[in-house]
């Protein structure tokens, strides 16, 4: 079975939780740093069929994020994607990076845009992976209420059972059941209180196209052609009129091409990081 955190080592941050991630070691001279952020109830185990491929081109940190993978749930009912970029702020910190490239699956594209937004000069370019810029639709809103309920009354596992067939594309239901197996065992962990103050986040993030439009920095937008979860016209929504933004549909994917279409991903992300 494979494993279902990548993380090796953790920090303690300033309020006191835990906050595990991977690092592949220091770069070489010539080489980026990119933290791969994952989408909720995953944990940094989404990224392992990416990892090999670009850990030989660049310094790679992966962290679970607060709630998930062995990270520690932290205090409050919600957990909005500033409090998610601060922890983000403070792992670059205990690293001493000055800059970095963020790219976020999903939830950690949210926190890619809020870390983008609020601490630019950290930030030497940036990607979103099946996520958007967008604010949550009416019905989405109402949907992340329904969630919380679910998980107070059912609990992670029934929740997750229901969540995850719906990231990925049909086809990949029963070509792929390894893959969906895999993103359920990582699902499992999350933290129950973790995942509904994190939904609450979600809810309540604001529209933030604003970021890529204003980007100085190399920007990439990566959708799947079969997500039903963020329609690609939702994930090249702010790439109008900035040069410095690329956008790539992966064909096939649904909306989890780290598992989906991993080769293909990579090679997208490669690209990418000999931007920056």
């Amino acid at each position: 079975m494979r494993k279902t955190t990548l993380t090796d080592q953790y920090i303690i941050l300033k309020n006191g939780f835990r906050l595990a991630y991977y690092d592949s070691g220091q770069a070489a001279d010539n080489q980026s740093t990119v933290i791969l952020l994952h989408g909720y109830c995953g944990s940094s185990a989404y990224w392992t069929d990416i990892l090999p491929h670009l850990k030989e081109h660049a310094r790679v940190i992966i962290p679970d994020l607060r709630g998930h993978g062995v990270s520690e749930a932290q205090n409050g009912q919600v957990y909005e994607m500033d409090n998610f970029a601060g922890d983000i702020l403070e792992l670059l910190d205990a690293l001493e990076l000055k800059k970095t490239a963020l790219v976020g699956h999903s939830l950690g594209g949210y926190i890619t845009l809020a870390a983008a937004g609020r601490y630019p000069e950290r930030i030497s370019g940036f990607a979103l992976i099946h996520s958007t810029a967008l604010p949550d639709s009416e019905e989405a809103r109402q949907n992340r209420e329904k969630a919380v309920q679910a998980i107070k009354q059912d609990g992670i596992t029934v929740f997750v059972d229901g969540l995850v067939p719906k990231l990925f594309a049909p086809k990949h239901l029963e070509s792929e059941p390894e893959q969906v197996q895999f993103a359920r065992e990582i699902g499992y962990g999350t933290s129950a209180q973790g995942a509904a103050a994190t939904a609450l986040g979600m809810k309540a993030r604001p529209d933030r196209t604003n970021v890529i439009h204003q980007a100085a920095v190399p920007v990439l937008l990566v959708a799947g052609a079969e997500d039903l979860v963020v329609r690609p016209e939702n994930t090249f929504q702010g790439a109008e009129g900035n040069e410095a933004v690329q956008t790539h549909l992966l064909e096939g994917a649904g909306h989890m091409g780290m598992l989906e279409a991993a080769s293909g991903l990579a090679e997208v992300l490669h690209k990418f990081i000999a931007l920056l």
